[in-house]
This record gives structure tokens, sequence and C-alpha cells, in this order.
């Protein structure tokens, strides 16, 4: 399981955070892309972004097997992914329910050995928790990413999930039954874990514009995530949810679907939008820009834009929390920048 801190829980809660959480993830392709010496160089001069990291412990993140170039991955549903670069998650290029007549044989995966991507080992699940709280922080638990929209999609394809939404194909709402009674499975175990977070990840959003409709998820993926949200929100636990891509056209769905904590992506969605449309309804988790100014502005800039988003989105009572994902192509200037400006912002109210 994943660990918070309660200056996190504060942050979410609107509670006076000591400083804004900051989360700076490297992706896994990264360390051949990048010589690793100088990320452990830039992760050992930023002890807050990486407070556990030591120099004598540089040891470079296995693979998932679904980030494996050249080795076709098989996920527990039966998808078969597949990627050109190691590190860099692939696609789907198999599915097993692409034609219908395959539903009557199907058997989808069991939440008490599988997440829905990789074999789930719940007796080590808890001994992690228990650690976890050992060290006077909380737990977290998550669904896989892609746990609704893209898992039906991973399954029938997109093309045909969007025209099985719109024709009302009878058997889709029981595949989608049966995806959520596989979450479920995971939610109710994490709870039993004494998750005090829950994230909810998937990708509804292309550059411009939602992948999917307004009245498309209000009747099909809405409804799903009510169902898997109401044990959380039973259970006192904090509600997390993902989505990159622009939102706007869902974003009212989703502020008002019982959740906490919203992580939206910068300058696809606007500052200011997120501003006028978000900000003090839930805590914003802002994913920082790494399309235009963090790969291709100076470090000045870099900085001003991490500013600027911290004064019009932060508060000293908090709501806001920030992470940036670095990947391939990312000049070391600029990553430095990034590390230099989440620092430095992170006490802005503080």
């Amino acid at each position: 399981m994943d660990a918070i801190t309660d200056n996190t829980l504060r942050a979410i809660r609107f509670e006076r955070p000591e400083h804004i959480p900051m989360v700076f993830w490297i992706n896994p392709a990264c360390w051949h892309h990048y010589q690793k010496e100088t990320l452990f160089s830039l992760m050992d001069a930023h002890p807050l972004l990486f407070p556990e990291f030591h120099s004598d412990d540089c040891a470079i993140p296995d693979l998932a097997p679904w980030e494996r170039a050249g080795t076709p991955y098989t996920d527990s549903w039966g998808c078969r992914w597949e990627t050109t670069d190691d590190g860099i998650t692939g696609t789907v290029t198999r599915r097993p329910l692409a034609d219908w007549r395959a539903l009557n044989d199907f058997i989808p995966p069991d939440p008490g050995q599988s997440n829905g991507m990789i074999e789930i080992d719940w007796s080590r699940m808890a001994e992690e928790a228990r650690g976890i709280r050992a060290q006077g922080k909380h737990c977290v638990g998550g669904l896989e990413h892609g746990h609704a929209f893209l898992r039906l999609s991973y399954l029938r394809g997109f093309e045909n999930l969007l025209l099985d939404m719109m024709d009302g194909e009878p058997r889709l709402n029981r595949l989608i039954d049966m995806v959520v009674q596989f979450s479920e499975g995971i939610v109710e175990r994490c709870l039993d874990l004494g998750a005090a977070m829950m994230c909810y990840p998937e990708d509804l959003g292309a550059q411009n514009s939602p992948l999917i409709s307004p009245d498309l998820f209000r009747r099909f993926i809405g409804p799903m995530y009510e169902k898997l949200v109401a044990p959380a929100r039973r259970a006192g636990c904090l509600v997390h949810m993902h989505s990159d891509g622009n939102i706007h056209a869902l974003a009212e769905d989703l502020a008002t679907a019982g959740i906490d904590a919203l992580n939206v992506q910068d300058l696809v969605n606007g500052v200011d939008w997120i501003a006028g449309n978000l900000k003090g309804r839930v805590c914003i988790d802002l994913d920082i820009d790494r399309q235009q100014v963090t790969r291709f502005g100076t470090p000045e800039q870099i900085d001003a834009l991490l500013r600027s988003e911290v004064e019009t989105l932060g508060s000293p009572e908090g709501g806001l929390m920030m992470i940036y994902g670095l990947y391939p192509g990312t000049p070391v200037e600029n990553v430095e920048a990034v590390m230099d400006g989440m620092e430095r912002y992170a006490t802005h109210y503080a």
C-alpha cells in the first residue's frame, strides 16, 4: 500500500497544512533516457520531494510487466498490453470481449487474487499497512488506473464501447456489473486494511475535450463511480479521483460525486478555469504541465508558472497539492528547475 502523511490529510481537509504537499514522480523510462547518476544527484539535493531517498541506496525501480518493450503482457482480465519503450505503459492490442459472443464464457478476475493488472497478496498488503501505521503515516488504497471507463474500453475496444452506449446494447450492462463487482471487492479489502484514503484513477479527457459525452458519462460511468465511492464514504475514508486530459464538461459531475481531492492537469484545463470551477470545492491535486513550459520553456518560465499556480490555487487553509511526472525528453536544467520551484513554493503560505 502507499502512504500519506498528516500534512497531506490536512491539505485535503482544508485544515491549514504546514506546506503544500508536493510529489515528483519519475517515470521508469527515465532511468534509461537520463544518466542515472544525474537523477540520483537531483533527488539527493531535494529532500522535501524525496524524503526517503538516501544517496547510498541508489536502486533503480523494477519495471511493471506491462512496461517491458518487446514482451507482450496479458493482465488479469485477459487484455494484452504491448509497449515499444521500457518504462512506458503499453497499449491494449488484444481485447477479449471485442466480440460479444465471448461474454457467456468470460470469467472476470478474483479481487482476492488480483488487482486487475497483476496478482496481489492481501496478507503482504496487511503487513505493509501495519508498517505504514507504525511509522505514523496513513494507508492509501486504490483501484487500478483505468478501473471503469477505460477498463470497459480495454475489454471491448474504444469504438465498440461508445457504439454500445449509443445503441443501448443490453450486454453492456452485464459487463458493467461485472467490472463494478470486481472493483467493489478491491475497495472493501482496502478499507478493511484501514485505508485513510481511496484513489480512483483513470483518464476521461483528451487534449481539448472529454473522451465521452456528459450524457453518456451520466448514464453509464457516473453510476459506476457512485457505487465504488459509496463504501469509502460510509467508512469515513477520503476519496481521491484522477483524470488526465480536458474535463471541463465533466467537472461538475466529478466535483459533486462525493470526492475530496481531484487530480487534474493544469494547462490542459487552464489554471484560471480550475480556480473558477474547483477551488474551494475540492482539494485540487494539480498535475503540473509536462507538454509545454517544463518541456520547452526556460528555468525562469518554469519558476514563474509554479509561482502563479500556487498563488492562484493555493491558500493558507489548504486545498492544494501538486504533482509532476517526469518523462523522457525534458532537459536536465528544466528538471532541476521544476524540483527547485516545487520545494520553493511548497512553503509559500507557511
